[in-house]
């Protein structure tokens, strides 16, 4: 499965992005998918994610009430909506994807077995 992320840019403190993970040719069926972020110097973190089927929702707490993650698994596509940016956001952020997730491994980036490109987000303060 190829992931193609895109959406990320240079935004101020407060405002919003719309990120997008594309699967090329494939749909997310039976799918989690998930969105991971790296700043330099720290490790990578999880995110959001996105399962299905029943389109189960998860989040990290440092983003909870912030980000919306949504998607339409027949298109194989995801979206992440990020509101009232913090610079604290920065960072690249990439997308994942594993077909029959389970639950308690939804968070770990390493239960994820494709890996779109990153993009960066950029919140100036």
């Amino acid at each position: 499965v190829q992931l193609q992320a895109s959406g990320g840019g240079l935004v101020q403190a407060g405002g919003s992005l719309r990120l997008s993970c594309a699967a090329s040719g494939r749909t997310f069926t039976n799918y989690a998918v998930g969105w991971f972020r790296q700043a330099p110097g720290k490790e990578r973190e999880f995110v959001t994610a996105i399962r299905w089927p029943g389109a189960t929702t998860y989040y990290g707490d440092s983003v909870k009430g912030r980000f919306t993650i949504s998607g339409d698994r027949a298109k194989g596509t995801v979206y992440l909506q990020m509101n009232n940016l913090k610079p604290e956001d920065t960072a690249v952020y990439y997308c994942a994807a594993r077909q029959g997730m389970i639950t308690s491994a939804i968070r770990t980036s390493s239960h994820y077995n494709y890996w779109g490109q990153g993009t960066q987000v950029t919140v100036s303060s």
